[in-house]
């Protein structure tokens, strides 16, 4: 994972998104713009059907007096645009954004979002105006899930969309513009995400990380378009949000249920989805203190660092008393497992090490049954408790073992990040056995606070220029065929040396990281911008 307690080089890192659909997009014959936006030869967008009752469009120079426009220039940058001839929109006095009734109830959070940050009224009318914006859902199943068309003609601007995320993401792409450039340009976007999960993964176990800071994040990844933000709470140095089941494991500080459900609401509200991760068997040192009792001991009687005892019922029991306990409290559709790292598993012979485990292995697979077949039956048994509720099921890739008696879930997706761990197999095991996976790539995407064991700052550039979503394991791209089965990525922090940074520090450090993933797993095709553009323009979005 993202340990560093061998001399082998360690670290790991989830919005939405419950397993997501991966999206598919396809972009017809287009040229590049100048700041690398492919741009589809017409010369105009397809004609926007007159709303009834609308006001008269504001007089002006006729549409033939203006050049044809040039791609929005965003954050990640629009998969396709049509251009036309006209003046654009920028917002003016009296314009408002507009969602029509029937569309209020489901975004009307997503208007009011919009028309604040604009500072434009809000209002639900099935009448928009000229300057207006209008939102609206599109029927279901017009088009890939997260997509969204903004078109801008005649004075006004029109986001629709087949689901709420993707009305929603048309808003930021209408935002940064707005921020870029002071208007969007006349014509059409079509846009749509190339991979379904896109996102943080951010170690708050080893490191306090204030509900402001968080929701901090959330805003800045919402504008990026990604989904997801996976929150490890649970580590050998400390358990951070509040138990009513076991108070006795709660580190001090941490957040409270109350912090963890106004971190959901605004999540939910920016459509991303927060994927807790209680990580087991092992780097569950914070519960060993209270519970010594369930400490993993070899032949010779040492403890094991933040390994509990999985021969022992009461282990299982204390678990999964806290999955059941925290499945309410994150209501998106995902769950981590952890699975990484169990310390009974990186000795040369875990048969000799740990005859109790071994016992038990045979007792409950047979008699070729190994040590490795008891984790796994651990990884199964927790996911059996998290299934009932729906959510999708995620663990580290070294959770899952080659030649095994037992089998790990089929439906668990491998967060892959390393292949240098003992008995960590490379991506294409996994992609062969046809399992989904999700890229945390320690090469590229993982954030360690310190830089230790070889660790080095992740970078926007080499993500940008070097790093692709089929890129799993170091720096060689899986074979294309297996695009299907990597569902996304995230870029990880762990706080292996916590004091290392403040938070403050690690928010400026993956900020640029962070946008050059967006536009990776937005846009599956080659950046034409340069490196140098793209930090620019991503300097120019930003919070000012």
């Amino acid at each position: 994972m993202r340990h560093t307690t061998g001399k082998l080089r360690r670290g790991r890192a989830i919005a939405t998104a419950a397993a997501a659909t991966l999206v598919a997009f396809a972009v017809p014959a287009c040229s590049a713009g100048a700041d690398g936006t492919r741009t589809a030869p017409s010369s105009s967008p397809a004609p926007v059907p007159p709303t009834a009752g609308a006001a008269e469009t504001p007089t002006g120079p006729p549409a033939s007096a203006y050049a044809p426009s040039t791609a929005p220039r965003t954050v990640p940058s629009v998969r396709e645009h049509v251009p036309a001839r006209g003046p654009g929109w920028k917002p003016a006095p009296g314009a408002r954004v507009v969602v029509a009734p029937a569309d209020s109830a489901a975004l009307a959070d997503e208007g009011r979002l919009l028309a604040g940050e604009l500072r434009l009224g809000y209002a639900e009318s099935q009448q928009p105006r000229a300057g207006d914006v209008q939102l609206a859902l599109g029927a279901k199943g017009s088009g890939p899930a997260e997509s969204y068309t903004l078109t801008v003609q005649g004075g006004r601007v029109s986001i629709t969309g087949p689901d709420e995320a993707g009305v929603f993401y048309g808003t930021r792409t209408l935002k940064q513009e707005i921020r870029g450039a002071g208007s969007a340009p006349e014509g059409t976007v079509k846009d749509a995400p190339a991979k379904a999960q896109r996102g943080l993964n951010l170690d708050i176990a080893r490191k306090n990380f204030t509900p402001d800071w968080i929701e901090g994040r959330l805003r800045e990844m919402a504008d990026l378009k990604l989904n997801q933000l996976g929150l490890h709470f649970s580590d050998d140095q400390a358990f951070r949000i509040q138990s009513d089941t076991h108070p006795e494991i709660v580190s001090t500080p941490h957040l409270t249920k109350a912090e963890v459900r106004r971190i959901n609401a605004l999540a939910a509200r920016l459509h991303i989805a927060v994927v807790p991760e209680i990580d087991s068997p092992g780097h569950l040192g914070a519960v060993l203190r209270a519970h010594p009792e369930l400490q993993l001991r070899d032949a010779a009687g040492r403890a094991v660092k933040g390994a509990v005892d999985i021969a022992d019922p009461a282990s299982a029991r204390l678990v999964d008393e806290l999955l059941r306990e925290y499945l309410p409290l994150f209501p998106a559709g995902s769950w981590h497992l952890g699975a990484d790292e169990y310390q009974a598993l990186v000795v040369k012979d875990p048969q000799a090490s740990f005859p109790g485990l071994a016992r038990a292995a045979r007792a409950r697979y047979g008699p070729s049954a190994r040590v490795q077949d008891l984790a796994t039956g651990w990884l199964n048994d927790r996911a059996a408790v998290v299934r009932p509720s729906g959510k999708a099921l995620k663990a580290w890739n070294d959770g899952f073992f080659r030649d095994g008696t037992a089998r790990a879930a089929q439906d668990i997706q491998a967060e892959y990040w390393t292949g240098k761990e003992i008995g960590a197999r490379p991506p294409l095991e996994y992609l062969a056995a046809g399992r989904k996976v999700v890229n945390l790539n320690d090469e590229y995407l993982y954030y360690v606070l310190g830089e230790p064991n070889q660790f080095t700052y992740p970078t926007g550039k080499r993500i940008y220029e070097q790093w692709t979503p089929l890129v799993l394991r170091g720096t060689t791209a899986v074979p294309a065929r297996y695009d299907a089965q990597v569902l996304g990525a995230r870029l990880a922090v762990w706080c292996d040396l916590a004091g290392a940074q403040t938070q403050d520090q690690v928010a400026a450090g993956i900020r640029l990281p962070l946008a050059a993933l967006s536009q990776k797993l937005w846009d599956p095709r080659p950046p034409q911008a340069s490196w140098t553009d793209f930090q620019s323009l991503a300097g120019r979005l930003g919070t000012p």
